[in-house]
């Protein structure tokens, strides 16, 4: 039987991350005040000034954990003191790593929710992931699949028994939220203008581009098991690599 520890087992102490790699870490959010304290000593000014602006004790916990383990990861990887990693957004709001910044072109992408966090590391490829906790309130799943899913996906759906419907919906909410990240643009590809599968048990695959015809050679899609009551889902830049993934200790 295989377990969710042989899924994300603990890394190498010499972590390496080649060309043809892409690195995937699961994080718990649950962490004691010491070592939440600890990694908000790696964070710069800006950054502690966000993690402040919560109002819930929880969401600032979060926040500083995703992004003080953040900092720690991209150390690891380019060789560099955490609080020496600079952060610049594109237009949209993605974060990538100053220019300059380390020996390679390192490319990265997070996403937490509920009480995990998952990281996407490549070279010279984009990546973008997304997790979901499904045990979290939807109200008026088809209300949200109408307004925000395409023709294709809506139907597909519909079609669904009702038991299936909630993990369908995760599956195509993870999916597109991937999809967006690892394109750069946010909302303005809207979510209506591409197609992924969605029905349980299908492998996951970017069907359709409209906006971009050639996309699905240039992207591929796989679903990901973070754990009981998670769906998340890894969007890369081109084809030819090999997937790893790490529990992070």
């Amino acid at each position: 039987m295989v377990t969710y520890e042989d899924l994300w087992p603990v890394p190498p102490k010499k972590l390496i991350l080649l060309e043809n790699e892409v690195h995937l870490w699961r994080v718990s959010l649950d962490a004691p005040a010491s070592e939440i304290q600890h990694l908000r000593t790696f964070l710069l000014e800006d950054e502690v000034h966000r993690a402040d602006r919560f109002r819930f004790p929880k969401d600032r916990n979060h926040f500083t954990i995703a992004r003080g383990v953040l900092r720690i990861l991209l150390s690891r990887y380019l060789k560099l003191e955490p609080g020496h990693i600079r952060f610049e957004y594109n237009r949209y709001g993605k974060p990538a790593l100053h220019s300059g910044i380390g020996p390679f072109d390192l490319k990265f992408n997070l996403s937490h929710s509920g009480k995990l966090a998952l990281y996407a590391f490549a070279r010279c490829r984009e990546v973008g992931i997304d997790i979901e906790d499904t045990r979290r309130r939807i109200d008026q799943a088809g209300d949200i699949a109408k307004r925000y899913f395409s023709e294709y996906e809506n139907q597909i759906f519909q079609s669904l028994p009702e038991d299936l419907r909630r993990e369908a919906f995760f599956n195509c909410w993870t999916r597109k939220e991937a999809y967006i990240k690892a394109r750069g643009k946010g909302l303005l590809l809207p979510l209506d203008q591409f197609d992924v599968t969605l029905a349980p048990g299908e492998p996951a695959k970017l069907l359709e581009t409209r906006d971009d015809p050639l996309g699905i050679s240039h992207w591929t899609m796989r679903a990901l098991n973070p754990g009981p009551e998670y769906i998340a889902a890894l969007v890369v830049e081109g084809d030819g690599w090999d997937m790893k993934c790490w529990q992070w200790i």
